[in-house]
């Protein structure tokens, strides 16, 4: 019993967020959705595929360049890649943007995000 518990509990994790295949869909159809790119980006992010996660984030902030919230979870996403470098030039780019929208959390977000990254 404990088994099959645990196998289930891995098929689990295998599968892909069923919420992945859906966004793809919407994006097929409209490719500059920027909620859906967004959507995408996080859905990836629960599943720690930071790569691809990068990549729809990279693509959101491409079609709506003022989307703070996809500018720090890009940064993130960087940051859990080890692309260290790439992951500030994004804070700063996205502490711009933040601050210009006036999403004050967004932006100390960004600070915070931001002192944490090695020197």
């Amino acid at each position: 019993m404990l088994r099959s518990l645990k196998h289930a509990c891995d098929e689990e994790k295998a599968m892909p967020n069923p919420r992945i295949e859906s966004l793809k869909k919407v994006l097929r159809i409209d490719p500059n959705d920027e909620v859906a790119w967004f959507g995408l980006g996080k859905a990836y992010m629960e599943d720690a595929n930071f790569d691809e996660a990068a990549k729809a984030l990279q693509q959101c902030v491409t079609v709506k360049p003022t989307y703070s919230a996809a500018y720090y979870a890009l940064a993130q996403s960087l940051y859990k890649l080890g692309r260290i470098d790439e992951c500030r030039t994004i804070c700063a780019a996205g502490i711009e943007v933040s601050t210009k929208n006036g999403d004050a959390m967004v932006t100390k977000n960004f600070e915070l995000l931001k002192g944490s990254l090695p020197v």
